[in-house]
This record gives structure tokens, sequence and C-alpha cells, in this order.
């Protein structure tokens, strides 16, 4: 899907939520054997993998930044992130642009993903809790699971991610 294509379904998904309470559309995505998902109106754009500028003395998962129109954007790998294995970067790798915050205070991050999935409508009321599962993914970033298709889609939550991120990058 090229990334005017995959902008468009996002925007389309945008405006087709405003229109429903019960349902909320989320993108969904590959890090390895498991799909992750997030809202899909903090996506801001799906971008394919690109070199960009390191930083120093920052965590192995953040990648570094781009310039995206002006703004100066952080790229942190999930799958570094949630301490899964490292993967070479393909063709199919992106970078998905979300946003967090609110008003004036709000903050713009990109995350890469092994690939993007879908976009999936969930009634409010299929959204089970976040069991405290064991996983190598931290409960804390986790919204709630959902039953697709019979495929289980974990829901993260964007501002705990990246609040969690403004908060050990103070700590260094």
């Amino acid at each position: 899907m090229s990334q005017e294509n995959e902008t468009a379904v996002v925007e389309h998904a945008a405006v087709t939520q405003k229109g429903s309470d019960n349902t909320i559309q989320y993108l969904s995505f590959v890090l390895g054997k498991e799909e992750y998902g997030v809202d899909i109106l903090r996506v801001q754009e799906i971008r394919s993998w690109e070199p960009v500028s390191r930083v120093p003395n920052v965590p192995a998962y953040e990648k570094g930044v781009v310039n995206l129109r002006g703004a100066i954007v952080p790229i942190i790998d999930l799958r570094e992130r949630f301490t899964l294995s490292k993967v070479e970067y393909t063709p199919l790798t992106v970078v998905v642009v979300l946003q967090t915050g609110n008003g004036s205070n709000t903050r713009i991050m990109g995350v890469v993903v092994d690939s993007v999935s879908d976009v999936i409508s969930v009634e409010r009321n299929e959204i089970q809790g976040a069991p405290d599962f064991g996983t190598k993914v931290s409960n804390e970033f986790i919204n709630g699971l959902v039953s697709v298709s019979e495929r289980m889609v974990m829901l993260l939550d964007v501002d705990k991610l990246l609040t969690i991120e403004n908060n050990e990058q103070s700590e260094l």
C-alpha cells in the first residue's frame, strides 16, 4: 500500500469514527507474532521506514529523529521498547506517527512496527480489561484486549506509552 493510500485510509477511518459513540476504530499493526492497536484518532500518518538522525546518549530503542514537514519527530522502535527480539527492517517496516496530549500540550512521535494490518471497528462493550498475563509487554501500556476475527488484539494506550517515555527521559 502506498503512503498516499495509507494516509487516505487513516483519514477515512477518522471521519467514519466520529459518527458512532459506541464504536471505536483502531489501527492494528504487528510486532512479531502479536497484534496491537492504537486509537485511529491518535494516528497522524503512516510512513515507510527511512533512515533517522541518531541522537547520542538515548536508549537503544530510541532510533533517532526525522524532520517531518519542519517538525522534529522522535522515532521509537516498539519491538525494542517492549523488549522483543530485534529484526532487520524490511520494505514492510513502517513508522506510525502518533499524536498525544490535548490542546497546546501535544506531542508527536513515530513508532516503528513490523507492518500495519488493518483498521478495525470495536464496540466499547467488546473491549476486555488488560489482565495480568505476565507477557513481556507491560500492562501499563495496555488499554484492553479485543478478539477480532479469531485473533487477539492488544489495545495500546498512546498517552501512557508516550508519558512513560517522557518520564524515563527525564530520569537520565
